[in-house]
């Protein structure tokens, strides 16, 4: 099957390869619903459904009980209003790193080319079941069906096949044999034939977020194993059911090609457990992969000096609003960025940026005050209907969203421009959904200051007066650099302004989109084209998915012995 899967599958790698080199748009997964099948939104909810209230089917090593299925017992509730019930079975961590341990020379032994194949079957067998992963996503992160598809099934299938084509070109980049020849005084040439290999850093552990658990997880999830690392699995207790569908494949796949399906291993925690801290500290534990809160990001960097830590952590992105020719347009995408998953991406826009003085626009000026007066019309504007409102913004994943929605809709940040709503799911009547809440704030004020220097996740978007496109441009820049950012975007018509941010964002360490309409949005990442923030500013140590994100998961060893024509 070994050989099978490499003559299938390297050519696939090979294809990503010339992508990642020319960033040009391509995807073997189509993001298209309908391209799998007229029936497979019903397979899709169908298998879903028949997870649910009863043991997740997983055999692993030293299983010493369950995890769930009652939330108390740590089991999963979607935000749609619903109990999962399902159980995940727990298994002793030493059982399974000796396992992982056993399982780890034949799979470095394999090679960079079988790594990768095996890693492209594992993809390819999810790709077969994309509707499953969105009804996973969506009934533990909250996702509205497109993005669950999207960002939960299909992108992030991409960005596991981005880092794994991403790792096979680093370890391929040294020949794999070769004889060295080096002439010598007397005019014979001695020769040394000489080896070079790939070697794994050690067993590698993913502490899985909640919102993104598969987009966020896949990069580093695939870059551990297609370089030959076993990999912990670390779900998120509100988001355990789309990777242990992951792992339950990836398992199923390795052991059909004759390896030990032990090189990958799904670890939920019972409440209070702090399986990932416990793990992360752990000697056998060489990487960690983590998606989350600045908070533990930095206590992972810290504490787990054994491991090589890459960190995806809080980001306060902002967008600055000085001028636009095309200003009912430039509403309309902004109100969508606003709105889309409630405001709960990574890559949402929370602070909008608009001289006190106001703007101008091919309307004429628009004063500060009719600009957040047009852009929460917007909102009202695409968020009119229950239904409409309901595909765009999903379930608020925590109840800590909903706290904070409140909070700002309180006035207890600054004053409501713009008030929240309750949207009632046409199809599931306990879900929490509410609309965008605007804060006006004034960005002259110590206070509102450190307001926009924090990260408010989810449908609270603060908009605020500065005194000049330059302060705002320098306010970013200072946001980025004190709380971290993956994304700013502006609107500009002046080229002046377009580079004084181009500098500002390059010198901060942030990617910048500029004068977005249409369909494409501030909070939306391209696999295989955009890189996924840039390791350059708190936001995070890591870059999804460059070579720096895979080349030190592995050490290149060397092997050399006299050849068996020493001298010529």
């Amino acid at each position: 099957m070994l050989t099978e899967l490499t003559q299938r599958h390297l050519p696939l790698i090979s294809r990503a390869h010339e992508v990642l080199r020319s960033r040009e748009h391509w995807s073997p997964y189509p993001e298209d619903p309908d391209a799998y099948g007229e029936k497979g939104p019903a397979e899709g909810e169908a298998a879903f459904r028949e997870l649910l209230g009863r043991p997740f089917p997983l055999d692993q090593p030293g299983r010493d009980g369950t995890v769930g299925p009652a939330p108390e017992e740590g089991g999963e509730h979607s935000p749609y209003g619903f109990p999962l019930g399902i159980s995940y079975p727990h298994s002793d961590p030493a059982a399974l790193i000796s396992a992982m341990r056993a399982a780890m020379p034949a799979w470095r032994s394999a090679g960079p080319d079988a790594r990768a194949a095996v890693c492209a079957e594992i993809l390819a067998r999810l790709a077969d079941r994309p509707h499953e992963l969105a009804q996973a996503a969506m009934h533990t992160s909250g996702h509205n069906p497109v993005m669950a598809f999207h960002a939960g099934a299909v992108h992030a299938l991409d960005r596991g096949l981005e880092a794994v084509a991403q790792a096979h070109a680093e370890q391929t980049r040294m020949p794999a044999a070769l004889t060295w020849r080096k002439p010598l005084a007397d005019g014979r040439i001695f020769a040394l034939d000489k080896s070079f290999s790939a070697v794994p850093r050690g067993i590698s552990l993913l502490v899985a977020g909640s919102v993104f658990p598969t987009w966020n997880g896949y990069p580093g999830l695939f870059a551990s194993l297609a370089t030959g690392n076993p990999v912990l699995v670390k779900p998120h207790p509100r988001a355990v059911l789309p990777l242990a569908l992951t792992v339950r494949t990836a398992r199923e796949v390795l052991h059909e090609a004759g390896f030990s399906p032990d090189l990958i291993a799904l670890v939920p925690e019972r409440p209070g457990e702090a399986l990932a801290k416990r793990l992360a500290v752990h000697p056998e534990v060489a990487i960690v992969d983590y998606a989350g809160t600045t908070a533990f990001g930095g206590w992972l960097t810290v504490n787990a000096t054994q491991a090589q830590v890459y960190t995806s952590v809080s980001a306060v992105n902002s967008v600055l609003v000085e001028s636009t020719p095309s200003y009912r347009d430039m509403l309309d995408n902004l109100a969508f960025s606003l709105a889309l998953y409630s405001g709960q991406l990574c890559t949402s826009p929370q602070n909008v940026l608009v001289p006190r003085g106001g703007i101008a626009t091919d309307e004429g000026h628009k004063t500060f005050a009719e600009v957040l007066s047009d852009l929460g019309t917007a909102l009202d504007r695409l968020l009119a209907d229950d239904a409409g409102a309901a595909a765009v913004l999903g379930a608020l994943y925590a109840p800590c969203v909903l706290e904070r929605v409140e909070r700002a809709d309180s006035g207890r940040l600054g004053h409501v421009a713009h008030h929240t709503r309750t949207v009632l799911h046409p199809d599931f009547p306990d879900a929490v959904v509410r609309t965008p809440v605007l804060v006006q704030l004034d960005a002259a004020r110590d206070r509102d200051r450190v307001t926009l220097a924090a990260e408010w996740p989810g449908p609270v978007v603060l908009v605020a007066a500065v005194d000049s496109a330059r302060d705002g441009i320098a306010l970013i820049a200072r946001t980025v650099r004190r709380s971290g950012a993956l994304s700013v975007g502006a609107y500009t018509a002046s080229r002046e302004v377009e580079r004084a941010l181009e500098d500002a964002c390059a010198e901060s360490g942030v990617m910048l989109s500029l004068n977005l309409t249409g369909d494409w949005y501030l909070s939306q990442s391209a696999v295989y084209s955009d890189l996924h923030g840039t390791g350059l500013n708190p936001a995070g140590n890591a870059t999804y998915c460059d070579a720096a994100f895979v080349a030190n998961r592995f050490r290149t060893v060397a092997v050399r012995r006299k050849a068996a024509d020493g001298f010529m």
